[in-house]
C-alpha cells in the first residue's frame, strides 16, 4: 500500500516541517513605561542566550556602552529607545524572536504596530513606581488584541514597593490575577535571590561587575536557604503561602485566555532573574497560530507563504541609505529570493535581500517560518500594513493609524533643495514617522506634519537635515483634535473658526480642531456634518 502524499507549502517544504518549526517559535515584545529598564532587559536576555558577550547600558554615561538596539544618534544622546529592534536567537529547543519597542509615549504608534506582530508580551514594571501610564496604555492594546502577558517586576535591587502591594496593584489596575512563578528573597533594595514556587528551592544570585556578564546562580534547597538567609527566607515562605491560599497559582489556559499573568522578579541591570524569564517564555508563551484575514477567513500556518509589513525603517545603514521593511511571517515558509505577490498592487515582489536586523547588526537569512521577523532590504514599494503572499491570495487587516494630537506646517529652509525636500517628506510619510497632510490652501511645498507626540517632530527634522540634506522649519499649528470627514462636510467645517480640513496621502479627509469646545459647538449647530473618530482602537 503506497504512502499518502505529503502536503506541500510554497517552496516545496512539507507542512509537517512548517508545523514543527512554527511550534518552536516564541515571538514577543517588551512593553513598559519609559525608563523601566526595557532596553536593558532586552540586552540581558540576549546576553543569557549567548547572542552577545557583554551587555550595554541604557544611559550613555561616561565609560559605559550604549545598548546594541538603540542605534540612532538621538537614542544614544537621550538614553531612550525611539525605533524598534528585532532579535532572533535559539534558546534550548526554541527559536526566540524578541521585538524591542520604543518606550517613550510619543512613539506609542510604533509600539502598537510591533504589538500586531507578536504572540505574547512581557510587561516590565519598575518596582518603585508600579504600573505607570504608558504601561497601562500598552497593556490595553495587548488586552484588545488578546495577547497574553507575562509580568516582570524589575529593579528589585533598588528600594521600592512591597511585593504583595504590587500584586494588589496589578489586580486592581489590569483586572488580571497575578500568579507569581518566583518570589523575592529580601525586600526591594536587598535582592538576594528568588524562591522558585515550582519546587520551593532558592535561586541565589551573585553580583558581577556592572552587570556586564551573566550573574552566577546557585540553587539551594529550602533548609539550606533558611540557614543562609534566615528571616528574609522565612518572610518569603510566609508570603508564598499567602499566595497559595488565595489561589494565585499558574494555570496555562487562564494565562492564554488573558485571565492571569505569570509574575517574575528581576534586576535586568544586574542580570538577576533574567534566565528564569527566558525559561518561562519558552515554556509558557504561545507558538504562532492561524491568522484571520481581511475577508473574515483564516490563513493557517501551513498555508503557502504570507506575511504583513508592520514597520518600515530607513537610514539604518548610513553608508547605503537603504530602506528596510520588517515583515511578520504568518504562514508557510519564506525562502530568500522567492518572488511573492504584493497584495495592495497585485505586482510581483522579489525578496533578494532578506536579513535579521538588531540595531545596526545584520545577518542574511535564507529560510524563515511563521512567527519569524524578517527585514527586507530596499523595499521601496512596501508600506506599513501591506500584505505579501504566495499561492492563494490573502490580505491581512490594515494596521491602525492613530489620531494625531500635534500639528505643524513644514517648510524647506533651502528652496534649491525642493526635490530632496519632497523625497524626504514622502519617505517619512510612508514609514509612518509622521502623517503628512496637505491642502490646496497651503500648497505642496508647505505640508502639515501630524504626530501623536512632539518628539516625533524632532525625529522628522533631524532626518530631513541629516539623511535627506533638506533642513526644514516647523511652524506649530493650534490644533489638537483630528477626526475623519467627507467631501460634503468640507465647506461647513472650513467656515468654522478654529478648524481646517486637510487630506492624507491615502485620500482620507481629516478635520482638525483647536479644541473640543469648538468641535462641540460645530456639532450642535450643524449635526449633519460627518465627523467620526479616526481609529477604532485608541492607545
Amino acid at each position: 500500500m503506497s504512502a499518502a502524499p505529503v502536503e506541500q507549502t510554497s517552496g516545496g517544504t512539507d507542512a509537517t516541517t512548517v508545523l514543527r518549526e512554527a511550534a518552536r517559535r516564541r515571538t514577543f515584545a517588551v512593553i513598559s513605561h519609559p525608563d523601566a529598564g526595557k532596553s536593558t532587559l532586552t540586552e540581558a536576555l540576549a546576553l543569557h542566550a549567548r547572542v552577545i558577550g557583554q551587555a550595554g547600558a541604557v544611559h550613555g554615561k561616561a565609560g559605559r556602552r550604549g545598548t546594541v538596539s538603540d542605534w540612532m544618534d538621538m537614542e544614544k544622546a537621550r538614553g531612550i529607545s525611539i525605533t524598534s529592534a528585532a532579535l532572533q536567537f535559539e534558546y534550548r529547543d526554541a527559536v526566540v524572536n524578541l521585538l524591542d519597542t520604543p518606550g517613550h509615549a510619543d512613539f506609542s504608534e510604533d509600539t502598537y504596530r510591533v504589538l500586531t506582530a507578536v504572540d505574547a508580551a512581557v510587561m516590565l514594571i519598575d518596582a518603585a513606581k508600579g504600573l505607570e501610564a504608558q504601561t497601562m496604555k500598552l497593556f490595553a492594546v495587548c488586552r484588545h488584541r488578546g495577547i497574553p502577558v507575562i509580568t516582570v517586576v524589575n529593579k528589585w535591587d533598588r528600594p521600592g514597593k512591597d511585593a504583595l502591594e504590587l500584586m494588589d496593584e496589578i489586580t486592581e489596575r489590569t483586572g488580571l490575577t497575578p500568579t507569581p512563578l518566583t518570589w523575592p528573597v529580601g525586600i526591594a533594595g536587598d535582592f538576594r535571590g528568588v524562591l522558585d514556587r515550582s519546587d520551593g528551592s532558592y535561586r541565589r544570585f551573585t553580583r558581577t561587575a556592572g552587570g556586564a556578564t551573566i550573574a552566577p546562580e546557585e540553587t539551594l534547597p529550602a533548609e539550606a536557604a533558611l540557614a543562609r538567609e534566615g528571616d528574609a527566607w522565612q518572610q518569603a515562605v510566609e508570603e508564598v503561602e499567602l499566595l497559595a491560599a488565595t489561589g494565585a497559582d499558574h494555570e496555562q489556559s487562564l494565562f492564554l485566555d488573558g485571565v492571569t499573568t505569570p509574575v517574575l522578579f528581576a534586576s535586568a541591570v544586574s542580570n538577576f532573574g533574567v534566565g528564569a524569564l527566558l525559561e518561562t517564555l519558552v515554556a509558557l508563551a504561545p507558538a504562532p497560530a492561524d491568522q484571520p484575514d481581511s475577508d473574515g477567513g483564516t490563513r493557517t500556518v501551513t498555508d503557502p507563504f504570507s506575511a504583513f509589513v508592520f514597520k518600515v525603517q530607513a537610514g539604518m545603514d548610513t553608508a547605503h541609505r537603504d530602506r528596510l521593511a520588517f515583515i511578520r511571517i504568518c504562514s508557510g515558509v519564506f525562502e530568500r529570493g522567492m518572488v511573492v505577490t504584493h497584495a495592495r498592487t497585485g505586482r510581483p515582489f522579489a525578496t533578494k535581500y532578506a536579513q535579521h536586523v538588531f540595531g545596526r547588526e545584520r545577518e542574511s537569512i535564507d529560510v524563515a517560518y511563521p512567527g519569524d521577523v524578517v527585514g527586507l532590504v530596499n523595499a521601496a514599494a512596501l508600506g506599513v500594513g501591506d500584505t505579501l503572499y504566495a499561492g492563494r491570495p490573502v490580505s491581512y487587516p490594515p494596521l491602525t493609524t492613530f489620531a494625531p494630537e500635534h500639528f505643524a506646517v513644514c517648510r524647506g529652509r533651502d528652496t534649491a533643495k525642493h526635490k530632496q525636500f519632497r523625497r524626504g517628506i514622502e519617505q517619512l510619510d510612508s514609514e509612518g514617522v509622521v502623517q503628512v497632510l496637505r491642502s490646496d490652501r497651503r500648497g505642496d511645498q508647505a505640508p502639515v506634519l501630524a504626530v501623536v507626540g512632539p518628539m516625533q517632530f524632532e525625529v522628522a527634522t533631524h532626518r530631513m537635515e541629516h539623511e535627506f540634506g533638506a533642513p526644514v522649519a516647523l511652524e506649530p499649528l493650534p490644533y489638537s483634535l483630528a477626526l475623519r470627514t467627507d467631501a460634503e462636510s468640507v465647506p461647513g467645517i472650513s467656515a468654522s473658526s478654529g478648524a481646517e480640513v486637510l487630506q492624507r496621502g491615502d485620500g482620507e479627509l481629516i478635520a482638525v480642531f483647536a479644541n473640543k469646545w469648538g468641535l462641540r459647538v460645530l456639532q450642535q449647530n450643524k449635526p449633519e456634518l460627518t465627523l467620526e473618530p479616526l481609529v477604532a482602537a485608541q492607545l
